[in-house]
């Protein structure tokens, strides 16, 4: 390539700093300026410059962020929330500068060609871009250079990287940025990353000097990609292979749809059919556009780029992403009428060997044939028909999983690692009844066992009457009393819980509560 050449193919980075906390204080209505933290699984995944000075780093346990700051605000890591809340940002560039692809919700890249003829400049086409995130109230910084996975680094920098400068720009940063952008990289690129610096390779240009033939023979297909990243060049060389003909699904929606949650259903089915067709041809999609037509003429058109290829599951979150942001009108191009086609259009492909295959064949694991088949159901039955549960916070077995349609992400509706006072101790119970059906507890002279003021039993249960059958009480553990919400008359209840074991061996988990013993659970 040359270097006329490479000054046509040039990229541009558009990176929106610690979007998942911008977007989480944006969805609780809290200014950014506040210290805030999302967190996975009781680690922290982003923070705010501000929390960041208060002494919260990424990676750390929530209690210990909420040490170090106190004042913080901890929000969960959710996805869907930061793509819907990006839709603005990406409509306002693509306003700007058509032909926008979206890497992750918060950084999107464009060719560098179109926007430099038309803003005169990449100085003056970085200054507009800046300017037109800043119109929907986002910050952002630009970076510009002649490889993708350089320009996201750049625009991490505000840098502009002279034509051809990419290697030595890259040289000096830490080998730690190989890794720092989940968008380009693979899951495992950290381990590699890790290893590297144990081996004394502390910077992009110190591993950037190593032989393509070491490091292709000591490190996996991940690291040769790295390696071309450190060198400057594209992570994946030209494909010669095009992307194979009679790939593109579509569906024409009748009647027109107007909900989010129908139409990332209909989303979920072509995906599906989409990764039929692609397994059939023996590839796998890099790069995807996603497009929409309503009733009226009106079209969404997104290309979203992986580092990964894209999985079912994949596809079908981008999807929703996509018309989550759009049909609610959180973008300024909110549709007038409902979304009649709905298409679905591999860009690039690789070679399927990039997916790992499944013992018996297909895409993924067991876990993954298993979502494959609920998802047919669901085509039966209707989007909200199949719920999966997701282990959540709560002092009951019942509150503690929250059911979310399969497919949704599964988000908990309260952070299942926080203290509960009350909580009832395991084992749970292995089945919870939906509904639970009044009982009789008695005592040894025949008298109602009740729960005192001091949370206590008011006698020794030694009868359980269900129906029409009773049983003898041989032991119980307990009892754990629950005052909850005491400042809300309207939801505020007060309640006991006990461990029951009847002879026979059946063991119950029981509840009182104002209308007396209810049976909440069976033990096996």
């Amino acid at each position: 390539m040359t270097r006329d050449d490479r000054s046509t193919s040039r990229v541009v980075a558009v990176w929106c700093p610690d979007w998942p906390a911008v977007a989480a204080a944006a969805a609780a209505d809290l200014p950014a300026t506040i210290p805030i933290a999302v967190v996975s699984a009781n680690r922290v995944v982003a923070c705010s410059a501000s929390a960041r000075a208060a002494g919260v780093v990424r990676g750390s346990v929530r209690r210990e962020a909420q040490g170090r700051c106190p004042e913080l605000h901890v929000a969960q890591n959710d996805p869907d929330r930061d793509a819907r809340l990006f839709e603005p940002v990406v409509a306002a560039i693509d306003e700007a500068a058509p032909g926008v692809e979206v890497l992750r919700p918060g950084l999107v890249v464009l060719a560098a060609r179109g926007v430099v003829r038309w803003f005169g400049s990449e100085e003056a086409a970085a200054e507009r871009l800046v300017d037109e995130v800043a119109s929907v109230g986002v910050e952002c910084q630009v970076g510009v250079a002649d490889e993708l996975s350089t320009a996201v680094l750049a625009a991490r920098r505000a840098a502009l990287v002279p034509s051809g400068a990419g290697p030595e720009f890259l040289a000096p940063l830490p080998i730690s940025q190989l890794s720092v952008e989940s968008a380009l990289a693979a899951p495992e690129r950290a381990d590699v990353v890790d290893l590297l610096r144990r081996l004394g390779v502390r910077t992009i240009g110190a591993f950037a000097a190593l032989s393509v033939s070491d490091v292709a023979s000591r490190f996996g297909a991940d690291a040769v990609a790295a390696h071309r990243s450190a060198r400057g060049l594209p992570e994946r060389p030209p494909s010669g292979r095009a992307v194979p003909p009679d790939l593109t699904v579509a569906h024409p929606c009748d009647p027109p749809v107007e909900r989010v949650d129908t139409a990332a259903f209909i989303g979920r089915m072509l995906a599906e059919l989409l990764h039929t067709r692609l397994g059939a041809a023996g590839v796998a999609c890099t790069r995807l556009l996603v497009s929409a037509r309503t009733d009226n003429g009106e079209e969404l058109a997104r290309t979203w780029r992986c580092a990964e290829p894209l999985t079912p599951e994949g596809t079908a979150d981008r999807v929703r992403w996509q018309l989550d942001g759009w049909l609610t009108g959180r973008s300024a191009d909110r549709p007038t009428a409902g979304v009649t086609m709905l298409r679905l259009e591999p860009v690039e492909v690789v070679n399927s060997g990039a997916l790992q295959l499944g013992l018996w064949g297909g895409v993924g694991d067991e876990d993954e044939r298993a979502r494959r088949a609920l998802v047919r159901v669901q085509g039966l039955l209707g989007g909200d028909a199949v719920r999966v549960g997701v282990l959540s916070g709560g002092r009951g077995p019942a509150e503690r999983i929250t059911l979310v349609p399969v497919g949704e992400e599964a988000v908990p509706r309260s952070d299942p690692d926080a203290p509960w006072p009350g909580r009832l101790p395991p084992p749970a119970p292995a089945m919870v009844l939906h509904v639970p059906p009044p009982i009789a507890v008695d005592d040894d002279v025949g008298e109602e066992v009740t729960i005192t003021e001091r949370g206590l039993l008011s006698g020794r249960p030694t009868q359980l009457r269900w129906g029409s059958r009773s049983w003898q009480v041989t032991g119980w553990a307990g009892p754990w009393p629950v005052d909850e919400y005491w400042w809300d008359s309207e939801v505020a209840r007060d309640i006991a819980r006990l461990q029951v074991l009847l002879d026979g061996g059946r063991a119950l988990l029981i509840v009182h509560g104002a209308d007396g013993w209810r049976v909440e659970g069976v033990y096996d």
